[in-house]
């Protein structure tokens, strides 16, 4: 009895602990609607569970949603640069629903239980919670289950691999480093978590902005009846975007999340790395031989055998003895050097400076002791900075001075997702300081970011005017600001050549349009022809950059044999003849956020045959290039052309598009299709941007039936002057209607490179006379292609036939 008595009070004592652990693991939907109020433009709906539901209006089309406990803090958006709200237009208040109106915009909140709907100005329903489950929480989990209709599409996620209709595919956001990835693996390197949804000849866009680990399910086993995402902790904070395109829907989330400056143009050029130029001279040695045979080439990397025992911010004396020498030789031959970074610092007393002062200033991530964490990578044990704080980001930017004194203008942030051996870094390491701390599981998906950020904005700083290059391979949304992505450790076989386009084309949808792979893959030898195939696609990538492992098969064109070499210079020559095209394409990006890889959803969105699984790597280069990604042991592929008169690129065959045609794909012409109307601005050869050129202009325009315009950009290419009006821009119309070409007077300060213009007319009406603003020119050529050369004056000029 006596032992008897002794439990009951222990039995008593652990009841309501096994309630509450119950209550946990029972899910919670979202109760009904108890009060509403608006405060400083936002309206606030009291749920009876108390929940605080928050919805504001940031600009027509965009709307907030915020879902948490009234006493949760605001966690601070990485992402997110517009902060102001704006009033909705009319609040209608019925006796079961409150009906929220902008121009764009009908949010309706059903009171019991509380539900949001989401319509267009027409009334056509968008999207809208699933009537049974709605918002619901799970101890600290949050997730909104969503309606799901018969015909819907999704796409969007970023760098996630799998279809381009994301429909029965589900994901999950947790930074992480996997080295050689499988065609199915996620998560990845990075968390960029919006979707555009489409269905019923209607879209709209979610954005959910909550940085840890967060999960995306688009119908997969649940029978087709919803679709859902959440996070393991934090809010229901999303951001809802109505407009009624996919164009529409990019410009409205850049806007929201902001947009990518202009890159340096040398960015854009052919970009030579591997793991690693083990040598000062063994890297010249690799400029010199592009030199030597022709091949343009603006940027050579140094992999982290640069560094003093792979410690950050260190040259290797013995291997690197005189980094500015080695950086002004590069100038000489045109070229950049971009040196790797990663975040982990390594634990050294023994003057190496970046750890002494770090450790000093308590600038390192750290356990809840206070102890900073150590975890081991390329340098051994290692501390990591804490991004999230300013002072902390401006000691890393100052850091950077060992390398810009040197010569040093391109900075390539890597284990950035936060990588350590182990790969599981303990989630109560906490970042911040003082009522902004925070653990690693809201941090880690940010960690990368906040890392570009630090290195871009002291790399901007230290270079004093001129525009540094920044590249990334961890993210979250909101990156584009501060820096280019690659999509990691990939693997040199056809079909992670394929994938790839799928990613790049998904990232151009969330925000991120300078972006790139390790063309040749990572991991892994490719064959010979698989690297000249994959070197043509290039091309057509931002990110023009071949990269391999140490170990590896070298990667450098003349690798491949005399006969592959010349084919691999074809295409880098290529690549440099479209800069003004893709300069251009990369100015109307900064403007619109709208990429350079565009996957063919943006433009011919409810066309279906744009996500057959046959055709979904196909994209547009810029607004008028199509491109059809085909494996190396393909000599002919099946292509669809969407709507619309296409020509091929290299021999300008005429084809009407709605159709699958056969496209010849031998490895010395890959399948790229132009839009009938579409305005192409080139260049002759040049050996690197820093090459003036022959001052030629090659403006090529392939005849249509409707009406066209293309945006012509330039500027000095390595400053920010261009913001002080130091810019050339200037709008070309095709108007066929009028049998007229127009170069509209030129806007800006900016002196163009280009002294003429040889107009290249492909498939114009043959026997056609043409004059120069009234005077009679000579056309040259023969069969569908004829050429005009006139001076480039900054007035209008006009060429008529």
């Amino acid at each position: 009895m006596k032992y008897r008595k002794a439990i009951y009070p222990l039995l008593f004592l652990f009841l309501p602990l096994k309630s509450i652990a119950q209550d946990n693991l029972i899910s919670h939907q979202i109760g009904a609607v108890k009060e509403v109020r608006k405060i400083d433009h936002v309206i606030h709906f009291a749920t009876a569970d108390n929940q605080d539901v928050q919805i504001s209006v940031l600009a027509p089309a965009i709307v907030r949603v915020r879902i948490a406990a009234p006493d949760m803090l605001v966690s601070p958006s990485y992402a997110v640069v517009q902060k102001g709200v704006m009033d909705f237009n009319k609040m209608i208040t019925g006796e079961k629903e409150i009906t929220l109106l902008t121009d764009s915009l009908k949010v309706v909140v059903q009171k019991n239980p509380m539900r949001i709907d989401f319509f267009n100005a027409r009334g056509e329903w968008l999207d809208g919670d699933a009537p049974s489950l709605g918002v619901s929480r799970q101890g600290e989990e949050i997730t909104s289950f969503r309606k799901l209709t018969s015909d819907e599409k999704f796409i969007g996620l970023g760098e996630k691999t799998g279809p381009l209709n994301r429909r029965e595919q589900s994901y999950v956001n947790w930074n992480t480093d996997d080295a050689g990835y499988g065609l199915k693996a996620d998560p990845l390197y990075s968390t960029l978590p919006y979707f555009i949804g489409i269905h019923s000849n209607s879209v709209f866009g979610i954005y959910f902005d909550n940085s840890y680990k967060s999960f995306f399910n688009f119908g997969g086993s649940t029978d087709g009846t919803m679709y859902f995402f959440g996070a393991e902790e934090g809010a229901m904070n999303y951001y809802f975007f109505g407009a009624s395109s996919v164009a529409g829907q990019i410009r409205d989330y850049t806007w929201l999340t902001g947009r990518m400056e202009m890159p340096p143009l040398w960015s854009l050029g052919y970009q030579q790395c591997r793991y690693s130029y083990m040598s000062q001279q063994q890297l010249l040695g690799v400029a010199s031989k592009m030199r030597q045979d022709s091949i343009p080439c603006d940027v050579i990397y140094c992999d982290i055998d640069y560094m003093n025992g792979y410690r950050i911010f260190t040259w290797n004396p013995d291997t690197y003895p005189n980094p500015i020498a080695l950086t002004d030789s590069l100038k000489t031959m045109g070229m950049h050097l971009v040196t790797i970074v990663d975040p982990g610092i390594k634990i050294d007393s023994n003057g190496y400076l970046p750890y002494i002062s770090g450790l000093k200033n308590h600038f390192f991530v750290h356990y809840p002791d206070g102890r900073p964490y150590t975890g081991s990578v390329w340098a051994g044990r290692s501390h990591f900075p804490d991004f999230t704080i300013d002072t902390v980001r401006k000691w890393w930017g100052g850091n950077f001075k060992v390398l810009t004194d040197n010569g040093v203008t391109g900075f390539w942030n890597d284990m950035n997702e936060p990588a350590a051996w182990g790969q599981d870094i303990p989630p109560l390491v906490e970042f911040g300081k003082g009522g902004n701390t925070i653990t690693l599981k809201e941090a880690r998906n940010i960690y990368g970011m906040q890392m570009a950020r630090a290195t871009f904005e002291g790399t901007k700083t230290l270079l004093n005017g001129y525009r540094p290059f920044v590249l990334t391979r961890a993210a979250y949304s909101g990156i584009q600001r501060y820096s280019a992505m690659w999509t990691g450790d990939n693997n040199s076989t056809d079909d992670h050549m394929l994938l790839a386009y799928r990613m790049i084309n998904s990232m151009g949808l969330t925000g991120v349009a300078f972006d790139g792979v390790d063309i040749g893959g990572f991991t892994g030898n490719p064959t010979p022809e698989l690297m000249v195939r994959w070197m043509s696609l290039g091309v057509y990538t931002p990110l023009f950059r071949s990269h391999t492992a140490k170990g590896n098969t070298s990667h450098e064109p003349w690798a491949w044999g005399e006969g592959n070499e010349k084919l691999i210079r074809h295409s880098i020559q290529l690549r440099y003849r479209l800069l003004p095209y893709l300069y251009s394409s990369f100015y109307e990006t900064s403007r619109t956020g709208i990429p350079i890889n565009r996957t063919l959803a943006i433009d011919y969105t409810h066309d279906n045959e744009v996500y057959n699984t046959s055709f979904e790597n196909e994209f547009l280069f810029g607004p008028s290039m199509l491109v059809a990604p085909v494996a190396s042991t393909d000599k002919a592929e099946q292509v669809y052309l969407p709507s619309g008169t296409w020509y091929r690129f290299s021999n300008d065959e005429k084809i009407e598009g709605n159709k699958v045609i056969w496209a010849g794909s031998p490895l010395n012409d890959l399948p790229v299709f132009i839009k009938a109307g579409a305005i192409i601005p080139m260049q002759n050869v040049i050996r690197s941007t820093v090459d003036k050129g022959d001052g030629v202009m090659n403006l090529n325009i392939w005849y249509g039936d409707m009406p066209s315009s293309f945006n012509y950009y330039e500027d000095d290419g390595i400053t920010y002057q261009y913001r002080l009006g130091k810019y050339y821009n200037r709008v070309i119309n095709f108007i066929p209607q009028d049998h007229e070409i127009t170069l509209n007077s030129v806007q800006g300060d900016y002196g163009t490179r280009f002294h003429s213009v040889e107009l290249i007319l492909h498939g114009f009406p043959a026997g056609s006379k043409y004059t120069v603003n009234g005077h009679p020119e000579k056309s040259f050529g023969n069969g569908s292609v004829q050429t005009i050369t006139f001076r480039n004056e900054n007035g209008e000029i006009s060429v008529r036939w």
